[in-house]
């Protein structure tokens, strides 16, 4: 039975762990702190039983994903609170894995493994996951970035999350005792787990990254801004959104005339740049019709579109200046209680907040590849980018440049935007791929295919550009090889845990027998 001392020791530990891991992200992004608070993290679990390893993981995950996903309070400090409750299960689980396998040797290797599972669990239940607040989301731009082309997002948190337990082991693990032990044991037992936790972010350093292919495309990107705030961003007026984005769209038109721009080849707006569908309003459609002949080119329209008498769809929208509206990428993956309800007869009957949804979203079914002007893009459609299958399979699709259109004005100055941009880097290195960001409110940019970023706008401003972007072809060994590392990694931690659970269990049974 541990002392109180003990106890508090590793509750300290955990809450410090979960602390330095919310300094990692957006909008601090002291990536360092990211291998240091999962050093925290194992050092509040190691030598703790399963039971008591699940609270101390509970509580770490709650100090970690509170202020990580304040966000979430724009629609409700219950909802926020839920939400945070609900995730944190599965950092519970993993702590209580955790505490099995620390009586491995490597253990490091397999806690690493372990992380990988717990998120991936975290996107895919429930109600299709939550995979934000992911540790690779935190280093875009740090020393791990680089493994992202190798293994993608999961290779890069099983990085940091090896690195961090590398540097416990360090402090932890005790040196051999007794006359027999060689000399300079305590010495040389820390100095090589401290080493590799070194060697593990500086090993990227020797990764290749691919070459420039000499091709260009330029491209408008346009933040339209909008009226209201919070959940009432679109404000009274109708019509508001889509006019902000045709003006400004025509804006880069002028600003191309009068020789301050390059001409685009085509123009990318935001998801929801049209508050009105454009199919069924007149009214709608000719004023964008009118904003995309002024701009003389392509133009990737932001769309909520109706499907039916009930449903509808969220469209990333080809609009060709002389034929209209075209080919169309519906988004895949959907923000539940945001584009549909699930449980829809028992969540509205206890949320009128749920309610607002209104029309219930019908997910697409097919890649993002869309023709515009030269080049092929891949749309990905905000929320989407955190989900690894959704952009790998654009970019597989032949997208690129990746496109990513966002509205983000219900989270406007708050950490989401940020958060947001952090992927958008981290996918940029991951394929090999230029990304253009367009969004409603912001943050607007366009980052290099190194994860770079080369422009970008301010919140809640109305604002353009022309930027000019490789076109790249090149796959990285991520997209080629696609979910394989992450499997690879989920199998070796949860059969470590299995193998530990199994060796307790004999050793039980030869006490009980002796």
């Amino acid at each position: 039975m541990e002392g109180r001392g003990v106890l508090a020791a590793r509750v300290v530990a955990g809450v410090a762990g979960g602390l330095a891991l919310y300094a990692a992200f957006p909008p601090l992004d002291w990536w360092l702190c990211a291998p240091l608070g999962i050093g925290l993290i194992v050092a509040s679990l190691y030598g703790a039983r399963p039971r008591r390893a699940a609270w101390l993981g509970y509580l770490t995950a709650v100090v970690f994903l509170l202020p990580t996903l304040a966000w979430v309070r724009t629609i409700g400090d219950d909802v926020w609170l839920m939400l945070v409750g609900t995730e944190s299960v599965f950092y519970a689980a993993m702590a209580a894995l955790a505490a099995l396998v620390f009586r491995l040797r490597a253990w490091p290797l397999w806690f690493g493994g372990l992380w990988v599972a717990m998120e991936w669990a975290r996107g895919l239940v429930p109600i299709g996951g939550f995979p934000w607040a992911r540790v690779a989301f935190s280093q875009s731009e740090s020393l791990f970035t680089e493994y992202a082309a190798l293994g993608g997002a999961p290779l890069v948190s099983f990085a940091v999350a090896l690195c961090g337990a590398l540097l416990a082991y360090a402090a932890l693990v005790r040196p051999q005792a007794g006359p027999e032990a060689p000399q300079g044991n305590a010495a040389w037992r820390r100095a090589v787990p401290a080493a590799l936790a070194l060697a593990v972010p500086v090993l990227t350093l020797a990764i290749p990254r691919p070459g420039d292919e000499g091709r260009t495309v330029n491209v408008g990107i346009v933040q339209g801004n909008v009226p209201g705030r919070g959940m009432g961003f679109l404000g009274d007026e109708p019509a508001v959104v889509l006019k902000n984005h045709a003006n400004e769209t025509k804006r880069l038109a002028e600003a191309v005339r009068a020789g301050k721009l390059p001409k685009p080849d085509f123009v990318a707006l935001p998801e929801n740049s049209t508050d009105i569908d454009p199919y069924s309003d007149p009214y709608a459609r000719q004023i964008i019709q009118d904003s995309v002949q002024d701009v003389g080119v392509p133009t990737l329209i932001g769309a909520v579109v109706a499907i039916g008498d009930e449903n509808r769809a969220t469209r990333s929208l080809v609009w060709d200046p002389v034929t209209g509206p075209g080919a169309y990428y519906d988004k895949q993956h959907l923000v539940p209680f945001g584009e549909y309800t699930p449980f829809k007869d028992i969540v509205l009957a206890l949320w009128k907040r749920a309610s607002l949804v209104g029309r219930q979203s019908v997910a697409g079914d097919k890649p993002g590849d869309l023709k515009m002007g030269p080049v092929t893009i891949g749309a990905v459609n905000c929320y989407e980018v955190a989900y690894d299958d959704t952009v790998r399979g654009t970019v597989r699709a032949g997208g690129t440049p990746l496109v990513m259109q966002a509205n983000n004005a219900t989270y406007a100055l708050s950490n989401l935007p940020p958060q947001q941009l952090a992927m958008y880097k981290l996918r940029a290195v991951e394929h090999n791929r230029a990304v253009v960001a367009a969004a409603t409110t912001g943050i607007s940019a366009y980052i290099r295919p190194d994860g770079k970023v080369s422009w970008r706008t301010r919140e809640l401003v109305a604002d353009m550009n022309v930027v000019k972007v490789p076109v790249r072809t090149q796959e990285t060994i991520a997209t080629k090889v696609g979910a394989l590392p992450e499997w690879a990694l989920m199998v070796m931690g949860v059969a470590a845990a299995g193998v530990a659970a199994w060796r307790g269990r004999r050793r039980g049974d030869r006490m009980r027998n002796d």
